[in-house]
């Protein structure tokens, strides 16, 4: 058992907890962030997607110790006093979500996106979400809620 201090939606929170456990084990079993979703555990569908730094971040590959001198945030920690961010009202306005399971890691991978590229195209929203997994099928509304998120962060620039 290790001890860390972890930087969690700008809260520096104290854990006990096995160096190489997963950020995602931790944030959901000994944090109660449970907003990132256990999906595959290899890294391949997204549903445990966190910011690292403000980096898309598969938590399920990511030791947690390898995570204990970084800005994480998780879903929980993306609103401002109450005020949704542009992805997550994109999201919303568009029902780009089904049963909502993959919807966090959807979010803060889009979220990383635009801050790196700020009017994506449409294939360069595709090719960024590709490593999102949606079984339900709502990747059209998906695409849409991204390009609709793009637009409204740039009408506030």
């Amino acid at each position: 058992m290790g001890e860390f201090v972890l930087n969690v939606n700008g809260a520096r929170l104290r854990v006990s907890a096995p160096p190489e456990e997963s950020l995602l084990s931790v944030l959901r079993n000994r944090l109660n962030l449970t907003g990132t979703k256990y999906g595959c555990g290899e890294g391949q569908c997204g549903a445990c997607t966190v910011l690292i730094d403000g980096r898309a971040t598969r938590s399920c590959l990511l030791p947690v110790a390898s995570a204990a001198h970084a800005k994480i945030v998780t879903i929980e920690g993306l609103e401002t006093n109450g005020q949704l961010t542009a992805v997550q009202q994109a999201f919303l306005d568009e029902g780009a979500f089904q049963c909502g399971y993959c919807t966090s890691g959807m979010i803060l991978n889009a979220t990383s996106l635009l801050r790196q590229v700020h009017n994506p195209s449409e294939e360069q929203i595709a090719a960024a979400m590709n490593g999102n997994i949606c079984r339900c099928g709502a990747h059209p509304r998906i695409l849409a809620a991204v390009k609709r998120a793009s637009e409204l962060q740039g009408g506030a620039r």
